[in-house]
């Protein structure tokens, strides 16, 4: 999907709404703590009326996940199916892309039920944190019942009534019809295909121009949350968030340290040519979080430095940057699962095998949104896919700059990985003397 004019503008806004953001947070949690202790009724009563500002912000974002995640989802299969027609090295990229979510996947789920179980939320702080998210977020625990049990899951896959399952957050349904309508659309001949997929574009673009909108008050409505939380939680909260940042941080670098092994066993090149090859992506990846940005200098180090042929490197980062994300379901899922015991929702094998093909899923239809965009079109779908509420997405994408961070290293760090195994030795050039190891 092209890059339009006005989501690069929206990128740069939000580079710069981030910080403020942040600083509502940290107001509301000081001065919803600050009344606590005061102990002011009318200063208590105050906060209550705007408390309610917080929830209205939550649903107006809420409302733009299901429409964004399919149109997103339709247009993505056919850019990918467009690209597997170029010739049989993308579609070796795209399997390799495939394989390698795949398995983000798989760990993203055991890293993240492993690292909560070593490292618990503390239940107080956590049951103290929720008591200031509005009420009727917490009513979707029951929605759990939709993936548990096998049977359940099973009817999930395939509701009788799509608009239905859209209204009750029946979110997989959705997601398995999005991708079937998609390949539909490939089957199509062109003069049908290429209107259907250009209106599915469109949509999702003015869908994104909406976020757009919500997102321009998001330093009220996250202030207006914080206050809540504050006033019942106190500073104690931001402790939960920390332990968030941490969990969510560790997860995605676990994944980074096996992209390293990963294209040590299957690229055939050494830790210390691939960390030194590398490092200047990684450092345009830090300071714009964007793989998009960092793609010129991904091209040049691939090609340079990890002796990969101009053929493979034109093709393969430019079809990774735009399909490709293997950060996103871990990091996605990371929070889910948080969030999961955060609420005390259990999670059985037929909610966390939702919660992975829905991850798979939106990490695709996800690519290239700005980070706060992606948060919750990613976020959303995957929480309620696993029956997990998402009332506590608006404190968490407060501070989700430096997760953002590691996902965007991740990703471009992947994305050269990736490169090398799929460019494989039979297309690999001569080992520069540039690259000095």
């Amino acid at each position: 999907m092209p890059i339009s004019r006005p989501r690069s503008r929206l990128r740069a806004l939000l580079s710069s709404m981030s910080f403020w953001v942040v600083v509502a947070l940290i107001l509301g949690l000081l001065v919803g703590a600050m009344v606590e202790v005061s102990g002011s009724a009318a200063l208590t009563g105050a906060i209550e009326a705007v408390e309610p500002l917080g929830g209205v912000w939550l649903n107006a974002l809420r409302i733009t996940v299901i429409p964004l995640v399919f149109a997103m989802l339709v247009t993505g299969i056919v850019s990918i199916a467009d690209a597997a027609s170029t010739g049989r090295l993308a579609v070796r990229a795209l399997v390799v892309f495939g394989i390698m979510l795949t398995a983000a996947t798989i760990y993203a789920i055991l890293a993240g039920l492993g690292l909560l179980n070593l490292w618990p939320i503390d239940p107080v702080a956590g049951q103290a944190l929720l008591s200031g998210i509005p009420g009727d977020s917490i009513a979707a625990v029951g929605e759990a019942a939709h993936t548990d049990g096998l049977r359940a899951f099973l009817n999930s896959l395939a509701p009788s009534n799509l608009i239905k399952a859209a209204a009750d957050d029946g979110v997989l349904g959705v997601v398995v019809f999005a991708i079937a309508f998609g390949f539909a659309a490939t089957r199509l001949e062109p003069r049908l295909r290429t209107p259907l997929a250009l209106f599915f574009e469109a949509t999702a673009e003015a869908v994104v121009v909406i976020v757009h909108w919500v997102l321009l008050a998001a330093p009220i409505g996250v202030f207006a949350l914080a206050l809540g939380v504050g006033l019942r939680a106190g500073v104690g909260a931001a402790g939960v968030l920390g332990h968030y940042i941490a969990i969510v941080c560790l997860s995605q670098i676990g994944v980074i340290i096996l992209v390293y092994l990963a294209v040590r066993v299957f690229g055939k090149i050494g830790f210390g040519r691939f960390s030194q090859a590398i490092a200047p992506a990684q450092v345009v990846a830090f300071s714009t979080q964007s793989s998009l940005a960092s793609l010129p200098v991904m091209v040049e180090r691939a090609r340079d430095y990890l002796g990969v042929s101009h053929a493979s490197a034109g093709l393969v980062l430019p079809l990774a940057v735009a399909v490709f994300r293997l950060t996103s379901p871990v990091a996605n899922l990371a929070v889910c699962l948080y969030a999961a015991q955060l609420y005390g929702v259990p999670l059985g094998i037929a909610a966390l095998i939702a919660g992975g093909l829905t991850a798979i899923a939106v990490s695709i239809a996800s690519v290239g949104l700005p980070g706060q965009v992606s948060f919750f079109a990613s976020v959303g779908p995957i929480c309620l896919a696993m029956g997990v509420p998402i009332g506590v997405l608006p404190l968490l994408l407060a501070v989700e700059v430096i997760p953002d961070i590691l996902r965007t290293i991740g990703n471009v760090t992947a994305d050269l990985a990736a490169t090398r195994i799929i460019a494989g030795d039979d297309e690999a050039e001569t080992e520069p003397a540039a690259a000095g190891i």
